[in-house]
């Protein structure tokens, strides 16, 4: 999660053609009388021919979503190994969209295996929201790019893995370069309330999500609609307490695959290999398998 700097709720209807036709194409295709009046919103920050609601954005594995939901259902397990402990890490997150305001709702629980005991329990359940705030489209549509703000709070259940209260306000950028390359970027800053060791505990949180989208005209492959190879970042470094400094850098090499639907069901499938970048993050994780599984309907 991550602590951050502005939550800018803009209650704006999306309009039917961020849905519809995206993409350069879509944008070159458009009179030029229309593409010169396409800012909407607050003070006219957002533009209609933005691809953040319909573009080749992956989802992460790792990484906070950043694009807009308007009905989705996930079930994401992560295992890690480091230096005897085992760890396993389940959530199931459904998020529903309104306009360009996304909502969030994760249950994690976690296990972790070390030296003969065994630590588990129902993680904070997070309750999350996300809008974008700026959007920029060059006049070839090339260059793509949403700003927004996010915020995620974490409710502790009481279980061994989730004793604090977290609070994580967030700045995103979701941009995309052409019809196949997308970056994802998020900063935030995490907050522990509560007692213990950790409480009053911060740390900035940041990620990264490159994607390449392979479509099923340029690779046609059965069942499958789309194929986007992944590589994300996910770091964490620590602002205060005993492990003020300290950092931890997690890559993830992986593959989601978009498949055909199911009526009304779009399913995506994604499997990844986790592993750490630098000698601290190392102690944590020396390698890990994360699938996700994505259903849109």
């Amino acid at each position: 999660m991550a602590h951050g700097l502005l939550v800018w709720i803009m209650w704006t209807e999306l309009p039917a053609s961020a849905m519809a036709g995206t993409g350069p194409e879509a944008v070159s295709s458009l009179p030029v009388d229309l593409v010169s009046d396409t800012r909407y919103g607050l003070c006219d920050l957002l533009d209609r021919r933005s691809t953040y609601a319909g573009g080749a954005f992956p989802e992460p594995f790792l990484v906070g979503e950043m694009v807009l939901e308007m009905n989705e259902f996930r079930v994401d397990w992560l295992r890690t190994w480091a230096h005897g402990q085992r760890g396993d890490f389940a959530k199931a997150e459904l998020e529903k969209g309104f306009g360009l305001l996304t909502l969030e709702l994760e249950l994690p629980f976690e296990q972790t295996r070390m030296d003969g005991q065994t630590e588990r329990g129902l993680g904070n359940i997070n309750l999350g929201a996300r809008h974008p705030i700026y959007q920029f489209v060059s006049a070839d549509g090339f260059i793509n790019s949403t700003v927004g703000a996010a915020v995620e709070v974490g409710v502790p259940t009481g279980s061994q893995v989730s004793i604090h209260t977290e609070f994580v306000p967030k700045i995103f950028n979701a941009l995309s370069l052409g019809r196949h390359f997308t970056i994802q970027s998020l900063l935030g800053v995490s907050t522990l309330f509560g007692g213990g060791a950790d409480g009053s505990s911060q740390a900035i949180e940041y990620g990264l999500v490159f994607g390449y989208a392979i479509s099923q005209r340029d690779l046609p492959l059965p069942g499958i609609r789309q194929l986007v190879p992944v590589f994300e970042l996910q770091g964490l470094d620590a602002l205060n307490k005993a492990a003020a400094g300290s950092h931890s850098l997690l890559g993830n090499l992986a593959i989601r695959a978009n498949l055909s639907p199911l009526g009304e069901v779009q399913p995506r499938i994604g499997l990844g290999y986790v592993f750490p970048i630098g000698q601290e993050a190392h102690q944590g994780v020396s390698a890990g398998l994360i699938v996700s599984l994505v259903f849109e309907y």
